[in-house]
């Protein structure tokens, strides 16, 4: 729906939703579900404040996308993550750092009952904003809408998973530094360094894609190993090597399509990204995709025909003085916008 009255080259208003845009949750074709959510993390921290980071910042950001120039007029709304939630994160976050803080001094946490409550408690609330978020993208795409999903740490996005399994399969593109594939890693059951070993006891993810990644654990390799023909990985330092030896990056791109089924979820951890473009995130890892690497990507993966059915964005921090994390969030996500919205599912 265009709205007759909006002028999109002008600055953005501070009472204008998400890109500066006047829609509503009735005319806009896309939501944006924020869930502020990063109750273990265990290094840096601060993608609690992504959602609002991201927002702030893409009032910044020109209307006039280079690959899809009429994208505002389709309208984008961010939908809000409720209050409640958000006062039991403050409770668990401190339960999750005793525990932490109670493993790098040595204690075994398990034979100690406060503990295990503390795991127990922190487990049902992941649940509960698992079981939420699946409701509420149900409820978006039952009026039509084309939904993505910011966080908030990478544990997030297991509810769209939630809601998309029982439907048709899928692959999942995964961009990150690290695989995401460890079983309850420090004991939190839905770590975010266990959301892709979570996503996959859905039946409904047929392939798992990942792309950036340089940082992972023995387990995790030996877990990709045990099964090909599900899981697929290119290693950062591989591709490099490639690309190093004279192959160019839109080679290696054609063999990740290649990987891919015809219907895609995108999940972006902006850890992926060289750490020069996300210098806030919780677990910066050097090396990673240049901007437009990513961008070339994403954008393939569209033009060979794969349809979109979902998308999220996390781990974008913000910083202390400067909004250069939000502002690189801001434009990944309006292309991620632009792209589920020219080939939905």
């Amino acid at each position: 729906m265009i709205l007759p009255d909006f002028n999109p080259n002008a600055p953005a208003t501070h009472d204008a939703g998400i890109y500066g845009l006047p829609y509503t949750e009735d005319d806009a074709s896309i939501v944006i579900i924020p869930v502020n959510w990063e109750l273990t993390v265990s290094y840096g921290s601060g993608t609690f404040g992504g959602p609002d980071a991201i927002k702030e910042a893409s009032m910044q950001v020109d209307l006039h996308h280079h690959d899809f120039p009429e994208l505002w007029k389709k309208g984008i709304w961010m939908d809000e993550f409720p209050k409640h939630f958000k006062v039991l994160h403050a409770g668990l976050r401190k339960d999750a750092r005793a525990i932490i803080e109670a493993l790098e001094e040595g204690i075994d946490v398990q034979e100690k009952s406060k503990y295990r409550e503390m795991y127990d408690r922190i487990r049902r609330a992941n649940e509960d904003v698992r079981t939420w978020l699946a409701n509420r993208v149900d409820w978006w795409k039952q009026r039509g809408k084309i939904v993505g999903v910011i966080g908030g740490d990478h544990s997030v996005p297991l509810g769209y998973h939630h809601y998309l399994s029982g439907k048709a399969e899928y692959g999942v593109l995964h961009i990150d530094a690290h695989l995401d594939l460890r079983d309850a890693y420090e004991g939190f059951r839905y770590s975010h360094a266990s959301i892709f070993f979570n996503a996959l006891q859905y039946n409904s993810i047929s392939k798992l894609v990942s792309v950036g990644i340089r940082d992972y654990c023995e387990e995790e390799a030996l877990l990709v190993k045990s099964q090909p023909d599900r899981i697929k990985v290119f290693f950062d330092r591989d591709v490099r090597r490639r690309m190093f030896a004279g192959e160019s990056w839109k080679s290696v791109v054609s063999d990740i399509i290649a990987q891919l089924p015809e219907k895609v979820y995108f999940s972006v951890d902006i850890d992926g990204l060289d750490p020069k473009l996300c210098p806030h995130t919780g677990t910066p890892v050097p090396g990673g995709l240049q901007f437009e690497e990513l961008i070339f990507l994403l954008n393939a993966v569209v033009e060979s025909g794969k349809s979109i059915v979902g998308f999220d964005l996390c781990e974008v921090a913000p910083g202390p003085d400067d909004q250069w994390d939000g502002n690189v969030g801001a434009r990944v996500l309006y292309q991620l916008c632009g792209l589920a919205a020219s080939n939905p599912a």
